[in-house]
């Protein structure tokens, strides 16, 4: 592959990933909703929902946050660590 497709690829891989993690935390927050909205105003149990709805959240939120940038950190070093390469000399020609 070349630079280019690399750089779409992880831009790709950027915006899905992130794409999944609202979804999925848009869906905790829905569920925790509704969840509050049908336990009528039992107070311990409406906290106990939120307590969960938001670990979960913060949980994935820190999850992809952490994973997204162990993966930069990765792919910085082996950028870096690689070596250049030296260009080829033309080849001889035979008279």
């Amino acid at each position: 592959m070349n630079r280019d497709q690399d750089i779409q690829l992880e831009k790709d891989r950027a915006r899905y990933g992130l794409l999944a993690v609202v979804v999925s935390n848009l869906a905790i927050a829905g569920v925790a909703v509704f969840g509050v909205w049908r336990l009528n105003g039992n107070e311990s149990v409406i906290i106990g929902v939120l307590t969960a709805a938001f670990t979960a959240v913060s949980s994935m939120t820190t999850a992809y946050l952490g994973i997204k940038a162990v993966s930069n950190t990765a792919k910085s070093f082996a950028a870096a660590s690689a070596p250049a390469q030296a260009p080829t000399p033309p080849a001889q020609r035979t008279p």
